[in-house]
């Protein structure tokens, strides 16, 4: 596993962060590391999501770029700091550009065959997507065949569920709507983003220690 791999393995849940503003996001992002969860994924979906992985790269967290559905964005992203990379699918050209920049990648994936084919293209780990449609039992299915397969299953993911996750072998979890809502950001409630990262941030720990 390498060394960026890992921080990610370390951080354990990851905050995909959708916004309607960088500024929101960088908020956002803020008031999630200050809640105890320390990776933060602001998508593509954002408007100049760039300019807010920048500054909260700018600041020491560790952040990346998710929604990478178009080869021009990984290097961008790269430029603008980001550490990793993640996409909700696995489009080969996609991929190729991902996994081109160096930074850690993860590929959207929810079959064995799918699971195969991003192996094959060098992803360093699999984004189960939409997890929460096949829940922990998909997880499980998947690492009976590849049990060496880092898996970060992202969608349906809540503090309730996070030691299920990881006990059935995932290496982190991506958490969106639970741990970071559109309304919340809209919003700008960010005291309750905060909350919610300390809910997420105490599920980690207790799974870790039982």
């Amino acid at each position: 596993m390498s060394d960026r791999l890992a921080a990610l393995a370390q951080a354990g849940v990851i905050a995909v962060v959708r916004a309607p503003s960088a500024e929101a996001a960088i908020a956002a992002g803020e008031a999630i590391v200050a809640g105890g969860v320390p990776a933060i994924e602001v998508t593509f979906t954002t408007p100049d999501a760039l300019r807010a992985i920048e500054r909260l790269a700018a600041a020491g967290v560790l952040v990346g770029a998710g929604t990478v559905t178009d080869p021009a964005q990984a290097a961008s992203a790269r430029d603008a700091g980001a550490q990793f990379l993640v996409s909700p699918g696995s489009d080969d050209e996609l991929v190729a550009a991902m996994t081109a920049t160096g930074l850690v990648t993860l590929a959207g994936a929810y079959t064995a065959s799918e699971a195969m084919r991003v192996r094959r293209l060098g992803v360093d780990a699999v984004k189960l997507f939409p997890a929460g449609v096949g829940g922990v039992a998909l997880l499980r299915a998947l690492r009976e065949p590849f049990p060496d397969l880092a898996v970060v299953p992202t969608g349906g993911v809540s503090p309730e569920n996070v030691a299920s996750w990881l006990d059935a072998g995932a290496l982190a979890v991506g958490a969106g709507g639970a741990l970071c809502p559109a309304a919340s950001v809209a919003a700008g409630e960010w005291d309750q983003i905060a909350a919610r990262a300390r809910a997420f941030a105490a599920a980690l720990e207790a799974a870790r220690a039982s």
